[in-house]
């Protein structure tokens, strides 16, 4: 059994924030390979079901159809191409340089210390320059794993909110680099926050928390199902939904609100200031995951007083 004054030590602000730093590291691999296995699974099960299948061409183009050649030719290119790729899971291989494919050793991969000072941002092996967002992720998931101790108690059940936290990062961060929201991330939280409220960790009731899921998800649909007949055209993303659906298990529905106008409010402006500052295309999509997490994470920490400001 784990000493009582270590365990304490350990889930102290430093604590918790040193478990951050190696926590953000490993999100970094996350937000970088996630994306990628995806697109994989979506290239095989293509290959594997779809394009030259006719059990899924025949009920749209008739029985008597068959799928045209050259889908089949397409389809052994594609799985061709598919062999050729490296098997990668999020632990397997050890992390690489893009540019050169030098394996990082364990010196090299201290978070945070080894980009500043042993690395100085340059890979080792080719010089190409490591980009400022790996220690950035590393800072700021410490951060906030150091806040919710603070905020919370050195107590086990701050590593829920600790778990939170992580999974709207990495959302976040997802979404802004691809805008794919993926189920493996926001399935999980919705689970969180529903595990914590029948747990009676976060502060809100099971109700409360059901009710949040299904409200948040709700919101979104018909924001999104308002704006398809008006402008013809989709607003939300069902990953969206099921964030802001994981945001209302782990905080209750009265927690939405806030959470909510300050995506949305923060999302409406950077979009205008793209749009009219930076020359964005308005054809091209913004993703809200990122505006959501942040309207989440405001409202882990700030969650009383931006009700009280919302009240009034």
């Amino acid at each position: 059994m784990l000493d009582p004054g270590l365990a304490a030590a350990l889930l102290s602000p430093p604590g918790l924030g040193v478990l951050g730093l190696l926590i953000g590291s490993f999100l970094n691999v996350v937000v970088h390979r996630l994306p990628a296995m995806m697109w994989r699974a979506w290239w095989k099960d293509s290959v594997e079901f779809q394009l030259a299948d006719p059990l899924a061409w025949q009920p749209l183009f008739g029985s008597q159809s068959r799928p045209p050649p050259q889908l089949a030719l397409a389809a052994k290119a594609i799985d061709a191409e598919l062999k050729k790729l490296p098997q990668e899971t999020l632990l397997h291989p050890r992390s690489r340089c893009p540019q050169c494919g030098h394996v990082l050793r364990w010196w090299e991969n201290i978070p945070v210390f080894s980009w500043l000072v042993l690395l100085r941002g340059r890979c080792s092996a080719c010089g190409t320059r490591i980009a400022w967002r790996y220690p950035a992720v590393e800072l700021v998931t410490g951060g906030l794993f150091a806040a919710a101790a603070a905020s919370f108690g050195a107590q086990p059940s701050t590593l829920l909110w600790c778990l939170a936290i992580a999974l709207l990062l990495t959302m976040a961060l997802i979404d802004l680099d691809t805008t794919l929201l993926p189920d493996s991330l926001t399935l999980p939280l919705i689970g969180v926050g529903l595990g914590g409220a029948l747990a009676g960790v976060t502060g809100v009731t099971p109700a409360e928390s059901a009710a949040g899921a299904l409200a948040g998800y709700g919101v979104l649909w018909l924001v999104g199902f308002v704006w398809r007949l008006a402008r013809k055209v989709d607003a939300m993303a069902e990953g969206d939904m099921k964030m802001l659906a994981g945001i209302g298990a782990l905080l209750g529905w009265q927690a939405l609100p806030s959470a909510l106008l300050l995506a949305a409010g923060l999302g409406a402006v950077v979009g205008l200031v793209m749009i009219a500052g930076l020359g964005r295309d308005r054809s091209k999509p913004i993703p809200f995951g990122p505006y959501l997490a942040l309207g989440g994470l405001c409202s882990i920490f700030f969650g009383p007083a931006l009700r009280s400001v919302w009240l009034l």
